[in-house]
């Protein structure tokens, strides 16, 4: 007789908001999905960081409008604290500017209240997925900005980043040791781990995996 397998873990969710009717509310909403569990709770942002270094969670799902520490406040402090943790930001403030600022600050998803019901739990699993999620308004003001800042100069992707930290990048998404990429361009090892660290640097990201996915998307290398 074959033992069947454990389902999968729930996705451990922290929620932090100054008002417990709406905390009642989304809990509400998580809690009737299988795959989703709110383990913790926090009346403001200060809470939610101290929540965040005693429970074991997954995502945190934050107010931006909060006491002590702002949800935006708060997601910097989450973001140094657990470099894994996702966050999404659930705010009635269809906002641009606070759009910008949650992003920003390491939040992966901006989610209205107005309509969490439909969205919330969507946007709990992409988060999971490592994929963004805005609502449909959000990233029409995202290509709006972005669209913004080339006709004003301010936005050249092609210039980002050096032909030398491209070299580096593409090697490094290719697998190549410090070592091997040293020998390849014919610079010191320490000047691999320096551009490295610009690349991660310049680029807000975290490490070799992230550094690959990157260099798949720029077309430095076949996925």
């Amino acid at each position: 007789m074959t033992a069947t397998a454990a389902p999968p873990r729930p996705i451990r969710i922290l929620l932090a908001d100054d008002h417990a009717l709406v905390r009642l509310g989304v809990r509400l909403i998580l809690d009737r999905e299988p795959d989703l569990e709110v383990v913790a709770e926090a009346g403001d942002g200060a809470e939610a960081v101290d929540a965040a270094r005693h429970a074991d969670v997954d995502l945190a799902i934050l107010d931006i409008a909060m006491p002590r520490l702002t949800g935006l406040q708060a997601t910097r402090e989450l973001a140094a604290l657990k470099p894994g943790l996702r966050i999404l930001m659930l705010t009635m403030h269809d906002n641009e500017q606070y759009l910008f600022q949650a992003l920003k600050s390491g939040a992966c998803g901006y989610v209205l209240k107005s309509v969490a019901d439909r969205d919330l739990v969507a946007a709990c699993r992409a988060a999971m997925r490592d994929e963004p999620f805005l609502y449909p308004g959000a990233v029409t003001a995202l290509i709006r900005n972005y669209l913004d800042r080339v006709r004003h100069g301010e936005e050249d992707a092609g210039q980002l980043l050096t032909p030398r930290e491209e070299e580096v990048l593409k090697l490094v998404a290719e697998g190549h040791s410090s070592k091997e990429i040293a020998e390849i361009l014919f610079i010191s090892v320490k000047t691999v781990h320096r551009h490295r660290a610009n690349l991660l640097h310049k680029l807000g990201l975290r490490d070799r995996l992230e550094l690959t996915r990157y260099a798949i998307r720029a077309g430095l290398i076949e996925p």
